[in-house]
């Protein structure tokens, strides 16, 4: 009986929290939805249909942005700042949001697909992507740094390779990164 009661208690624990926000979000809709049909009905004696929607929409932009300006930025800024005092847990993060906003960011790195010519005398070629065109800074002139995904994995390397071994390929990025990955099982559709 005690087990029973328990698992009781954290239900209510678990389900309380969604249902009192769904209660309070509910009540506030259909406060805005009456205030306004009764705002426009006062100044212009006519009952607009849809307005509630319109308010309702309204009301959850502005939320979303006071909920970003105001609630989200000093968050990451704390969390950054904590990231910083531990080193190993800083360097992680940083290579893995690098990593995904290579991918997904507004700065996609991944988008300049190419050919690169692996070996000569075979014409063993290889689809990757330019990551850097620019090496001379590390006294690598004539050189790009170009990245390989793996097939079936999130992973791949970065080689160095004579900028004359490597063809700009004309194609959309993501269709070359979706070949790669799937191992050209997906074609180029």
């Amino acid at each position: 009986m005690n087990k029973l009661i328990t698992y009781f208690i954290q239900g209510l624990l678990y389900i309380a929290p969604i249902g009192i926000t769904a209660y309070v979000i509910y009540n506030i809709l259909i406060f805005i939805y009456d205030n306004s049909q009764q705002l426009i009905n006062a100044l212009f004696g006519i009952e607009v249909p849809g307005l509630g929607v319109v308010a309702i929409v309204l009301f959850l932009i502005l939320v979303g942005f006071l909920g970003k300006t105001i609630i989200a930025k000093p968050l990451k800024a704390i969390f950054r700042k904590i990231l910083t005092k531990i080193p190993l847990l800083n360097f992680i993060h940083s290579a893995l949001n690098d990593l995904f906003s290579a991918f997904v960011g507004k700065d996609k790195k991944f988008n300049k697909p190419v050919l690169v010519k692996i070996n000569h005398e075979s014409n063993l070629e290889k689809l990757g992507f330019v990551t850097e065109e620019d090496l001379s800074a590390l006294g690598l002139n004539g050189k790009v740094a170009v990245y390989f995904p793996h097939s079936y994995n999130f992973s791949g390397e970065l080689f160095i390779v004579d900028a004359s071994s490597v063809s700009q390929l004309n194609i959309d990025s993501s269709k070359v990164m979706k070949f790669i990955v799937s191992a050209g099982v997906t074609g180029w559709k």
